[in-house]
């Protein structure tokens, strides 16, 4: 299982389509609206590392009204 946030900053005014783009992703597990630095953070989960950044790159990044995105993935130590 592959687990990875990303950190979204969008346009003003775009966060509501944003999360309801985000809502038809079928790997994104969670999203948060937030306060600060970002607008929205998302949780994905998949298979592997090569799904969650299929999901990543053609999915999520690809969102009209995002302009930046972070991505954290989650190792296992």
């Amino acid at each position: 299982m592959a687990v990875g946030f990303v950190l979204i900053i969008t346009k003003a005014g775009f966060e509501r389509d944003v999360r309801s783009a985000l809502d038809s992703i079928e790997l994104v597990t969670g999203r948060w609206g937030v306060f600060g630095e970002f607008d929205i953070i998302t949780k994905i989960e998949a298979d592997d590392d090569a799904a969650l950044t299929r999901c990543i790159v053609e999915n999520i990044r690809t969102i009209e009204g995002i302009t930046e995105t972070r991505t954290l993935i989650g190792a296992e130590i």
